[in-house]
């Protein structure tokens, strides 16, 4: 049965910044655009195929849209979400009182 991240977050009670979710969400978009102004709804190729040099994703490189984090993708994933997105417990109640 396949994990989703949704579920783990509120099953863990993770407590994240949903504004700088958004924020990175616009870089990414902003980093994919082109002359248009219109911006690629999926992730850099390089960038996939650097995440694939370091064994953190399966090969993207098929026919299928989505990829496989290997168990050190998901390692570091989950390790990043928490370190780039937790809120502190004293910015979470700061955040309530609004």
């Amino acid at each position: 049965m396949p994990i989703f991240n949704k579920d783990i977050v509120e099953d863990r009670r993770v407590n994240y910044d949903t504004e700088r979710l958004d924020e990175l969400v616009l870089a990414l978009l902003w980093l994919n655009l082109d002359t248009t102004g219109t911006a690629w709804k999926g992730f850099d190729w390089s960038a996939m195929e650097r995440l694939h040099d370091r064994n953190l994703i399966t090969d993207p490189v098929r026919k299928s849209k989505s990829v496989l984090l290997t168990h050190e993708g998901l390692a570091e994933g989950e390790r990043l979400f928490r370190e780039l997105f937790t809120r502190s417990p004293s910015r979470a109640a700061d955040d309530a009182l609004e």
